[in-house]
């Protein structure tokens, strides 16, 4: 089993196999700085859709909420998309538009253009998990291919072929697809996981911005707008 340790296959694998192996390791500190980053962020909007949600409902004076938001500074996630459509409702009111359609218009540009913004930013690096995922598994074959074409042609030069002789060289070819799924496996994964979180915060988005516009419709209606 020594003779034919992971480690001593690393090293005596030709260079070719090696920077198959350096390349798939990378890639898979790559893609696990994706995953610890992305998680970070998904928890935080889906902590602050929940803030959000306890404080839009619960029947306090939505200008108060508004300026509290605004006082914070840097606003994202909900808390933008809110922002951006009650400014605008606001600013269209103040230049004495009286259309209701128009007014409810306004601010649903307004919230879909920063709903737009914030999935963009929730998404970001998302694409790079799809592309390790999707790629390693082949890099690492590669690898192996390669490993295996040079352990056969290696066996032209000796008089007689056995298991022994050929085992060391098959084996550091096999290794470079045990990376390529190793680096492949969770960034998949993590993917489909991080896509789900996201379009789940999408859908409740959009839910919002519906009952949001349904709010700033009756306070037009009741401003006499």
């Amino acid at each position: 089993m020594n003779d034919l340790s992971i480690l001593r296959l690393i090293v005596e694998a030709t260079i070719v196999v090696q920077l198959v192996m350096l390349m798939l390791v990378g890639a898979s500190v790559y893609s696990w700085s994706i995953v610890f980053r992305k998680r970070a962020v998904l928890g935080r909007a889906k902590e602050d859709l929940e803030r959000f949600d306890r404080d839009f409902w619960s029947g306090g004076d939505l200008a108060t909420l508004y300026k509290t938001i605004e006082s914070r500074g840097n606003a994202v996630g909900i808390d933008s998309i809110f922002q951006a459509g009650f400014s605008e409702f606001a600013r269209l009111s103040q230049q004495g538009v009286d259309a209701v359609e128009v007014l409810l218009e306004g601010a649903r540009r307004a919230m879909k253009a920063q709903q737009i913004k914030e999935i963009e930013y929730l998404e970001k690096s998302l694409s790079n998990l799809a592309t390790v995922g999707s790629t390693s598994p082949y890099v690492g074959l590669f690898g192996t291919v390669w490993g295996i074409m040079h352990a056969f042609v290696g066996l032209g030069s000796v008089q007689q072929a056995t298991l022994a002789t050929v085992a060391p060289g098959i084996a550091e070819a096999l290794i470079a697809t045990a990376i390529g799924l190793f680096a492949a496996i969770p960034a998949v994964v993590a993917y489909n996981r991080f896509a789900d979180q996201v379009w789940r915060l999408e859908a409740r988005y959009d839910a919002f911005m519906e009952e949001f516009s349904t709010i700033l419709q009756r306070h037009a209606t009741r401003s006499g707008h």
